[in-house]
């Protein structure tokens, strides 16, 4: 059974009752992953994203939330 250290990072509510939880997962090999947990009721969905992933949609997301406010 291999074994990952997790660390939470952040855990935030969203709108419509969603909870999200980002967590920093190394795995035994040493691979380290961003998990993203999106809890809506009883659904959850996990995403395991690497480094690129998460710097690609960090960005594209504070674009888009920096247009949003402007635009307000």
């Amino acid at each position: 059974m291999s074994e990952e250290i997790i660390v939470v990072l952040d855990e935030f509510e969203a709108p419509y009752g969603r909870k999200i939880k980002l967590e920093a997962v190394e795995h035994e090999s040493g691979m380290c992953m961003l998990r993203l947990r999106i809890r809506e009721g009883n659904r959850f969905t996990i995403l395991d994203i690497d480094e690129n992933t998460a710097r690609h949609w960090g960005a594209t997301m504070c674009s888009w939330a920096d247009k949003v406010s402007a635009a307000g």
